[in-house]
């Protein structure tokens, strides 16, 4: 396993750099770079086609800078210095345990109050320099494809919060044990409260623009799967904990051209240390997994990057608004679902069954798609947004 970037550099190309940057994490900002790509490519072809239009946007030019875009330039900068000037001066320590410095109360006084002075300083300049003798209100044509960048980190930070917090619900009794490090850790994340919280945050931003939810739902399907696929390639090349359940069974004939660890694996290394110590290992991520589970992760992010090419070849077929997202949902349902049935979760009691969390919402999903896929197209003709 690799639970940081430098451990694959290592492993992989023999070069030792210290870098503060978890292998986890690193994937995921290539999931979001992919769902952006993805959304604006898809975008571009919607509003060439006719189907998205631009909305017109009012801006001010040539006001100088306020006291509170300085007074935010100010704080923006006390915070970047109070820790890059720390983390400058114990480069290591911040390496060894990059979450526990940036949460912590650790940095540099000096540090901050000189970087905060230097940008607000820069901020009023700016100001000054784009400064007009009369103020212009202009208004601009802005098409949907320039708001991606607006979208993706709208649906990322609302993602992460609410992948967070149905991790939490679902992990009651580790909230229970230490609240502050459940709430603010980096890892434990649960996909669909990802997908819930960024689709709702996606709807009220792109409705506020008057931009059509449907035709930005259908566009961002595909990206979506792809994201999800790579952020479970982070899964487990970091060794994160969402593995499957035990697998002591002798890997089947038809898999005999693939690597044992395709078929069982034992998370050595793990980024949870998680397990048992491994001989002659010493310091962070020196546990291996007492016996081999399914590769969940592998599989998952297998699945998901095929399916990608699925809902990439539909997503012109599929004309009416909506299909091309319930269709996503559909396959992410029926997805998840399989892969639950060999992979650790907790269980609980719901309506008389012994049920994860993911498979009542993956089950809810498929519903969700195969009503989708009837409603619209039965009401094909009444549906434009």
């Amino acid at each position: 396993m690799y639970p940081t970037l430098s451990d694959f550099l290592l492993d992989f190309f023999g070069l030792n750099l210290p870098l503060p940057i978890q292998t986890f994490g690193f994937m995921l900002a290539i999931s979001f770079f992919l769902a952006a790509y993805t959304l604006k490519l898809e975008l571009i072809r919607k509003e060439k086609e006719g189907l998205l239009n631009y909305h017109v946007v009012t801006t001010v030019h040539g006001k100088p800078a306020s006291i509170i875009e300085i007074a935010s330039s100010a704080l923006t900068g006390f915070i970047i210095g109070f820790k890059l000037i720390f983390i400058l001066f114990n480069y290591s320590t911040f390496v060894e345990d990059t979450q526990g410095v940036l949460l912590s109360s650790k940095g540099n006084l000096l540090g901050g109050i000189v970087v905060a002075g230097l940008m607000a300083y820069m901020r009023y300049r700016e100001g000054e320099k784009n400064k007009l003798p009369e103020v212009k209100v202009v208004q601009e044509n802005v098409w949907p494809h320039q708001m991606v960048m607006n979208i993706t980190f709208t649906a990322a930070i609302s993602g992460i919060i609410g992948a967070k917090l149905f991790h939490n619900l679902e992990n009651w009794d580790e909230l229970m044990a230490n609240p502050i490090d459940a709430l603010l850790s980096f890892s434990g994340l649960t996909m669909y409260g990802g997908l819930i919280f960024g689709t709702f945050a996606v709807i009220y931003i792109t409705k506020k623009y008057g931009i059509a939810p449907l035709h930005i739902a259908d566009a961002a399907a595909p990206g979506i799967m792809l994201a999800y696929g790579t952020g479970r390639l982070g899964c487990q090349l970091s060794g994160d904990g969402d593995w499957g359940i035990v697998n002591l069974a002798p890997k089947p004939e038809w898999m005999s051209f693939l690597p044992d660890w395709f078929w069982s694996y034992s998370y050595p290394h793990n980024v949870i240390s998680s397990g048992v110590p491994i001989e002659g290992c010493f310091g962070r991520h020196c546990m291996i997994l007492p016996q081999p589970v399914f590769p969940t992760p592998l599989y998952e992010a297998i699945l998901c990057i095929a399916l990608f090419f699925v809902i990439w070849s539909f997503r012109k077929k599929l004309k009416v608004p909506g299909t091309v997202f319930s269709l996503y949902l559909l396959l992410n349902g029926i997805e998840r679902f399989t892969i639950e049935q060999i992979r650790i979760n907790n269980k609980f009691m719901f309506l008389g069954m012994n049920v994860t969390q993911a498979e009542i919402i993956a089950s809810c999903l498929i519903l969700l798609g195969v009503t989708g896929l009837i409603v619209f197209r039965k009401n094909r003709n009444g549906i434009n947004q």
